[in-house]
């Protein structure tokens, strides 16, 4: 399968996107004949190399004939164009989903429909070309899978039909808004991601890093020169790794299994074999009620030891319990990686145990020692206190984004 990320360290937008793919390996020739299905004139695709920053790469230029008539267009009106064109139906498709996404986003910052909306920027020649383009360079790579990461934040305005907007622009912020697109703070002010780039990715990509083995990088240069970097977006063009275990990404190891059926021991004495089996090394001791012969009820001890200790924790288990044997055979076993952090709260600082899947946190549990502190410190419910911990230990480790 073939994957592609898009980098965006400077933003992304319409043209950036089609430099990158441009610079990737995507053929001009082959773009501007797909483009010439649609029942557009007035422009014309180049290309042209840059080079910013020691970064090489490619900025796609769509140059209108200022004699040609450039009207502002409704959704209806693009509708009707894509319709009336020869473009691939996938493609087709795509590029209208786009345009809807964009107008519903438009319809809630202005109070009215999609309908009523009339696209000002993005509806004149040049942004129906990057979006077009854009979903047709991509079908024409063979991108079956596209994957974006974090977007800059900056500040500052920008112009508009509407006259000065804060930045991100309304419409960005708001095509963005559910679909789990995330944000970094950066030093710059002014507009690194435009609509018609957040309406792309909202639409066709993924805010997550995909697994992929790079063949081919495109630099996809915008319009900008001011900044103190090189202001491109970065595409990275691969393949998914061969299909992996289900298990990939957890750490293994081998555990030898204890197991023994008890009859004849108080809870208290129980509870004391447990203590004595971790002292001694168990990775872990449990109890399950059980029913025995002559229907007397029993417990089930099961006891997870590792390799090097399972004879020494079996005798332990013979010598201080009732039992008259210990069942024990080997298991593989999955493990999640596990780590301890400590954090600041409201109500002070937690030591927070942490669950991981290939490296990314999936869950976040305080330590009960420390809620129970906080709790007799402040003079709250345990319970209440566990939960105001736990919310914070979500917030701080992105669970709930």
């Amino acid at each position: 399968m073939k994957l592609a990320y898009l980098d965006c360290f400077s933003g992304v937008s319409g043209d950036m996107l089609l430099g990158a793919l441009l610079d990737a390996g995507l053929p001009l020739a082959e773009l501007r004949a797909g483009l010439a299905a649609l029942p557009l004139t007035g422009f014309e695709l180049a290309a042209e190399p840059v080079t910013d920053h020691g970064i090489h790469g490619t900025r796609a230029v769509v140059r209108l004939d200022d004699a040609a008539p450039h009207e502002h267009r409704r959704i209806a009106d693009i509708e009707t164009l894509l319709a009336s064109s020869a473009l691939r139906p996938r493609v087709r498709e795509r590029a209208l989903a786009i345009f809807r996404r964009l107008a519903a986003a438009e319809a809630r910052i202005h109070g009215t429909t999609p309908e009523a909306v009339t696209f000002h920027e993005v509806g004149a020649v040049d942004a129906i070309v990057d979006i077009t383009g854009a979903t047709l360079g991509l079908e024409l790579l063979g991108v079956e899978e596209l994957y974006c990461s974090e977007l800059p934040l900056t500040s500052g305005h920008v112009r508009s039909a509407h006259g000065p907007l804060p930045v991100p622009a309304p419409a960005t912020l708001e095509l963005l808004r559910e679909t789990g697109a995330r944000w970094r703070s950066v030093p710059a002010e002014g507009e690194l991601v435009t609509p018609t780039g957040a309406a792309i990715i909202a639409t066709l990509a993924r805010f997550e890093r995909p697994s992929l083995a790079v063949r081919a990088i495109g630099y996809g240069f915008g319009q900008r020169t001011t900044l103190p970097w090189a202001n491109c977006l970065r595409l990275l063009l691969g393949e998914a790794p061969p299909a992996a275990d289900e298990a990939a990404g957890f750490e293994r190891d081998e555990v030898i299994v204890l197991e023994s059926n008890i009859d004849n021991m108080s809870g208290e004495a129980l509870g004391w074999l447990m203590e004595r089996l971790l002292a001694g090394g168990a990775l872990d001791v449990a109890y399950a009620p059980l029913q025995m012969k002559k229907n007397r009820p029993g417990a089930l001890l099961t006891v997870l030891a590792r390799p090097d200790d399972a004879r020494r924790l079996a005798a332990l288990i013979l010598t201080d319990s009732g039992t008259l044997g210990v069942r024990m055979h080997a298991g593989e076993r999955l493990k999640a990686e596990r780590r301890e952090e400590e954090i600041e709260t409201p109500l002070g600082s937690v030591r927070v145990k942490l669950k991981l899947n290939a490296g990314r946190v999936v869950s976040a549990t305080p330590e009960y020692e420390d809620c129970r502190a906080l709790a007799e410190r402040h003079g709250l419910p345990l319970e209440a206190v566990t939960a105001r911990i736990t919310a914070a230990a979500r917030a701080h480790f992105a669970l709930d984004a």
